[in-house]
């Protein structure tokens, strides 16, 4: 008898395993699509648990006002600088309650020389300046000069003499009705209101000859507009070319106003120390007026 054909049976059976093989893994698009799918799903977890960072909706208004701020540090340092006059020794060119911008630019060149772009120029008699107190730097004071570095002064009859020649000044007053030999006839007579600073009462008798005191080189003698009521350089000194500060400008307000009781020295406060009851006393016709 003839054997049964056993290869034929067990081809059948492998054609059957591999169809079931076939039917669990999965074709090669179905993967792509899953591991896409899985991709997905974790950039969307992830942007879930991200910060957001808040946005600066207003860049240009902080570099405009860091500019500002900039440019006023730089305006007060270098080039003006506000102080208000709290008392009578400079009337009528100043009054109490005058505002002033200081020019601090005209005498900044080394030693006052001129310069063909910028405004510098040397200090001149006749010119009202803004100065630190030789014998307290902490306080402002405002002035006229009278004498350059070399000049001779003295005073006669109330009447100022620089190197033997009268001066001509429509700018002074004379408010005082008593007589000061110390005062109207400088230096020739001693003081005897106990005013004049000691250590210029010391110092003095070394810039005096022939009845004139001579200024020394770098330094100047100042004085106020309103003579009697003034306490400057016959009283304490000169003033020394490092402590000018600048020239008034401009004054940009003026309230009426009467100088603090007891007050006596001339120093100059910031102009932050007054802003109330401005529009009230306010002397519009001097507002704007150019310091001369």
């Amino acid at each position: 008898m003839t054997e049964p054909k056993q290869p034929a049976l067990e081809q059948a059976d492998a054609a059957q395993a591999a169809a079931a093989q076939s039917a669990e893994s999965p074709a090669p698009e179905q993967t792509a699509a899953g591991q896409a799918d899985l991709g997905q799903v974790r950039a969307e977890s992830a942007a879930q648990h991200q910060v957001a960072r808040p946005a600066n909706r207003h860049p240009g208004s902080t570099q405009s006002l860091l500019t500002v701020i900039v440019f006023t540090i730089f305006l007060i340092t270098f080039i003006v600088q506000a102080f208000q006059i709290p008392s009578g020794s400079m009337e009528n060119t100043l009054l109490i309650g005058d505002f002033l911008l200081v020019d601090k630019l005209h005498f900044a060149g080394n030693g006052g020389l001129q310069h063909p772009v910028l405004p510098y120029r040397g200090i001149q008699r006749g010119d009202i300046i803004v100065f630190y107190y030789p014998w307290d730097p902490s306080q402002f004071l405002v002035k006229r000069v009278i004498g350059l570095p070399g000049d001779r002064v003295h005073l006669q009859n109330k009447t100022v003499y620089v190197n033997g020649a009268p001066l001509r000044e429509s700018y002074a007053i004379h408010t005082g009705r008593n007589y000061d030999g110390y005062r109207d006839n400088f230096p020739l007579q001693t003081d005897r209101t106990g005013n004049v600073d000691r250590r210029w009462g010391s110092e003095s008798q070394q810039h005096i000859s022939h009845g004139e005191l001579v200024v020394p080189g770098d330094e100047y003698f100042v004085m106020g507009d309103n003579r009697e009521q003034s306490a400057d350089s016959r009283y304490w000194g000169f003033v020394p070319r490092a402590n000018i500060v600048g020239r008034p400008l401009v004054i940009y307000l003026s309230v009426k106003g009467e100088e603090e009781a007891g007050s006596s020295n001339d120093k100059l406060f910031h102009s932050g120390q007054m802003l109330a009851h401005l529009l009230q006393k306010a002397r519009w016709d001097r507002m704007f007026h150019m310091v001369r």
